[in-house]
This record gives C-alpha cells, sequence and structure tokens, in this order.
C-alpha cells in the first residue's frame, strides 16, 4: 500500500482551476474522436468471432477532484461502438480517466451496460506516449464488478489496456479482457483494437467557464462604466 499522510482531511491549497493544463499525459486525449477501423474478437459457441466495428468517443475536462490532500485532473468520456452489418448498438462505455500529478497515478473506471464496471491503474509521466492500466477480479482497490450471470457465464479475470499517442495527432488502443467462458477450460483473450482521429477540440471543465462568464462581466461592466 503506498505510504498516506496522517493528516487525511486537509485539501490542497491554491489549485489551478485549469483542467486542460494540467492533465499531464491524458491531454492528448481531450476531445472528440472517431475510429473507422475497430477489431473485436470475441468468444462465441462455434469459437472465436472477429468483427470490424466503428467508433465514435468523447473526452471531456471535469473540475479538479480532492480526496483529501489527494489531488486528480480528470477527464469524463463516453463512447458508442456500432457495427457495419448492424444499427443497433454493439458496445457503450462510460467513465472516468483521472490522473495525480503529484505522484503519477492514473486510472480509468468504465461502466458498460451488461452489468459490469472496472477500475484500472497505471503510472505514467507527464509526457507519456503510452499508458497501461490494468484491473484483476477479486481486488478491493483496481479490480472488476460483474452480475451474477457474468460471473457464471463470462468470468471476467482481468482487464489492460494499452493507449499509444502518435505523432501525427492520433492515438491508438488495444484492450484485452481474459474471460473464463462456462464449458471452456482455458481462459479467452476478448482482444479490442482501433486507432482514433481527432474531430473535435475539448471544452473548458465548468468551472473554468464559470470563471471566464464572469470575468466578461466584470468587463462589459467596466466598459459601461467608463462609457461617456
Amino acid at each position: 500500500m503506498p505510504a498516506f499522510p496522517d493528516d487525511i482531511f486537509t485539501e490542497p491549497e491554491d489549485v489551478d482551476p485549469d483542467t486542460l493544463a494540467n492533465l499531464g499525459p491524458l491531454a492528448r486525449l481531450a476531445g472528440g474522436w472517431e475510429g473507422l477501423g475497430g477489431v473485436d474478437i470475441n468468444p462465441k459457441a462455434d469459437g472465436p468471432e472477429t468483427r470490424g466495428f466503428m467508433e465514435r468517443s468523447l473526452f471531456q475536462p471535469i473540475d479538479p477532484q480532492a480526496n483529501g490532500p489527494q489531488l486528480f485532473y480528470g477527464l469524463r468520456y463516453q463512447l458508442h461502438i456500432n457495427t457495419p452489418e448492424e444499427d443497433i448498438t454493439f458496445h457503450d462505455q462510460t467513465g472516468y480517466w483521472l490522473w495525480e500529478p503529484a505522484t503519477g497515478l492514473v486510472i480509468q473506471t468504465l461502466s458498460i451496460p451488461r452489468g459490469q464496471i472496472a477500475i484500472a491503474r497505471g503510472q505514467a509521466e507527464p509526457d507519456a506516449s503510452r499508458l497501461v492500466v490494468s484491473a484483476e477480479r477479486g481486488r478491493t482497490d483496481y479490480g472488476i464488478c460483474s452480475t451474477d450471470f457474468l460471473e457464471y457465464a463470462f468470468r471476467t479475470d482481468s482487464y489492460t489496456l494499452e493507449v499509444e499517442f502518435h505523432d501525427d495527432g492520433t492515438w491508438s488502443y488495444v484492450s484485452d479482457t481474459m474471460l473464463m467462458v462456462r464449458g471452456r477450460t482455458e481462459l479467452f483473450q476478448h482482444r479490442d483494437r482501433n486507432r482514433l482521429t481527432r474531430t473535435s477540440a475539448p471544452e473548458p471543465n465548468p468551472l473554468m467557464r464559470i470563471l471566464a462568464e464572469r470575468q466578461d462581466s466584470v468587463l462589459r461592466a467596466t466598459l459601461e462604466d467608463q462609457a461617456p
């Protein structure tokens, strides 16, 4: 367990409100993204199935978050995946990416509407070009929690996500989920991969928008007072 301070209540002072300026390695995820060449390998009754998919995702900054002395900057994300063959959603996922500047801790939380959540962790330098986060079933800190049916039929033992940032501004990922499928004797490696291109810039975090609006109001009032 990391060494934590005795004072668990006092929050940091003079916290920079600008999340986009303090995201460290997560800064290159901020904004809207699209990837049309995704590949998914998943288990079926008669063996592995490989499918192509199209992905659209959005990562927007949240306000700084303090757990007592611990300070996170982060992004709220939502991704939506379809396949060329079907209109119905193939995969939907939401969660947060968090960065702790003081320690280099990187966290990804994820929630999918099949009844599963996870919190994965890694370590990275502020200018890292690669991120790796992982979670394991049974852990109480960085673990995986599933419905009783998923535990029975498609037990998830581990999750690893590798993200690589490229010089052209795109980024790619490889996601490996190790599943114990009921009736099988070996773990199945459920793999997803894709490369994403930016479609939109991120917005400022909510506090920065409030401060900007307040500054604009003060400036307008000052100009009105100075008007002849």
